[in-house]
């Protein structure tokens, strides 16, 4: 009896570390990426990460960007782009780095660029949920960084972005602010496990005002710093997918749409609306992961229009 107890044990932990191993090595599961609250910004990634979600590369540098560490100021011969952004720009764990808007950038203005600099750097400063708000919040603290460039990439729906607020770290499953103990710990919390309600989150959330507007000019405040620096500055935005085709927008997504054209009219914004590009496409669907953010052929294209504008605003200074 005490044999077959002995047996059964020995194999029950045989099996939980066989899972357990199984889950870190083939799916990441245990090694998160953790964030850090912040008053101003809201939520950072904590610096200094890397991690492999789904077998994708994740690294997250001394500035909390999804990017490779950086010197503050960069050497004579590198221009340095510094890319905004939500979960688009950043990725997210279903990319690779090398696969990211920012990487592909990096690579496509070091060819073109080649005769001019000896090196790029693209910096990747977002993270998820991120809107205009918590860009501008981000660029206040950290600086440009000396970029000749800084382009702001957001979405439709971060033109309705509410304030900034921390409350989600720790708190939210999809913002942890420390490791699992186990990788099934997190598996479980993730997927099993029914999420714990915020209940101040509701407030933040119903925020009221003319959000659009407040968006818009948080928009028009990063222009301003970024010129006074001298440097070029770049707006784009990608739709949401069932913006693509027919019927289109909603009604006052068209309203918050025009609202931001001529915004972007009026404060002589370069401005790079996506929609038109993704409908002119023979199939807009194979450009995204799902409803919203995209996948590798989505961020070829993307990366591809945004240096060629950056090229033209370059050539402008």
């Amino acid at each position: 009896m005490k044999v077959a107890l002995v047996i059964s044990l020995v194999v029950l932990i045989g099996l939980f570390l066989v899972i357990e191993v199984g889950l870190r090595l083939l799916f990441g599961f245990g090694n998160p990426l953790t964030y850090i609250p912040d008053e101003q910004i809201g939520y950072l990634l904590a610096p200094n990460q890397r991690t492999r979600r789904f077998g994708h590369r994740i690294e997250i540098n001394q500035y909390s960007m999804r990017s490779e560490p950086i010197s503050k100021t960069p050497l004579p011969s590198t221009l340095r782009v510094l890319l905004l952004g939500d979960s688009i720009a950043n990725g997210g764990w279903w990319t690779d780095q090398n696969n990211t808007i920012s990487s592909f950038m990096t690579r496509s203005l070091t060819s073109a660029v080649a005769s001019s600099f000896q090196q790029v750097e693209v910096m990747n400063a977002s993270a998820n949920s991120w809107g205009p708000r918590n860009e501008l919040a981000y660029l206040q603290k950290f600086s440009r960084f000396n970029a000749q460039a800084v382009v702001l990439l957001i979405n439709t729906d971060d033109l309705f972005a509410t304030v900034p607020t921390s409350l989600l770290v720790g708190r939210d499953r999809n913002y942890p602010d420390k490791q699992p103990s186990l990788a099934l710990v997190e598996v479980f919390q993730r997927y099993v496990f029914k999420p714990t309600p915020i209940p101040e989150i509701e407030a933040v959330q119903n925020e009221e005002g003319d959000r659009v507007g407040i968006n818009l000019e948080a928009i028009g405040t990063i222009q301003a710093l970024v010129r006074q620096e001298n440097s070029q500055f770049l707006l784009v935005m990608t739709p949401l997918f069932r913006e693509v085709g027919e019927p289109g927008p909603r009604d006052y997504e068209v309203i918050a749409r025009q609202r931001l054209t001529k915004f972007c009219q009026t404060q002589q914004i370069t401005y790079v609306d996506f929609l038109p590009i993704f409908n002119s496409n023979q199939d807009p669907k194979a450009l995204y992961q799902d409803h919203i953010h995209l996948n590798l052929q989505g961020n070829q294209l993307v990366s591809e229009v945004i240096k060629q504008a950056l090229l033209k605003l370059l050539r402008q200074k």
